[in-house]
């Protein structure tokens, strides 16, 4: 035995439970606007008092989960080009393009696809399993899921996960939006499936 894993602590099962749960999280994630999920894990624990909710902690940590979730589904509807000059311009997709509009560059292949509506309606599926199975949630809105459907906690966040991906595959996402990262001197549009 070395001397690393004897002086280990040893996990109960409720950190077993949530180390999985956090790993299964980590790879849903990265289908999500960065700052919208980064604004959610710096105020949830803050509006739910570390999930020993009030009544108001209850309607606070409802707002925010709501404006979240309604930035997720925003973003899956922004996208961005880099102008002639180097400057990345963000824009919100249209049927025509993007809006606003450059008077130099024509902006039509960037038009509304099916693959930004699936994008939108699995990155709110993606944050709805990351914000309603958040310890702090859990523990303010239904303190006593937590204990009796441990299962479903372990089970939900891969499920999403295996089931987001297969979507992906089929709606490659090669939108550049407000809150995804850009690729370096991308002027080439976007190629989502029709």
């Amino acid at each position: 035995m070395s001397q690393k894993s004897r002086y280990a602590p040893p996990t109960t099962p409720t950190q077993t439970i949530t180390q999985a749960t956090l790993n299964g999280l980590a790879n849903l994630i990265k289908v999500l606007p960065t700052g919208t999920v980064f604004l959610f894990q710096f105020l949830n624990p803050v509006l739910t008092n570390n999930g020993h909710c009030d009544v108001v902690n209850k309607y606070l940590s409802s707002i925010l989960i709501v404006v979240c979730a309604l930035s997720c589904c925003f973003a899956s509807f922004t996208d961005s080009y880099t102008d002639s000059q180097g400057n990345t311009h963000y824009g919100i997709v249209t049927n025509k393009g993007l809006w606003p509009s450059s008077p130099t560059q024509d902006l039509s292949s960037y038009r509304l696809r099916l693959g930004d509506f699936v994008h939108a309606f699995f990155a709110l599926t993606v944050f709805a399993v990351v914000a309603l199975l958040d310890p702090n949630t859990v523990e303010c809105f239904y303190p006593s899921f937590q204990s009796a459907q441990q299962a479903l906690l372990m089970a939900l966040p891969p499920a999403i996960g295996a089931a987001s991906s297969v979507i992906f595959v089929m709606f490659p996402n090669t939108r550049h939006g407000i809150g995804y990262p850009s690729s370096q001197g991308s002027t080439a549009p976007s190629s989502d499936l029709d």
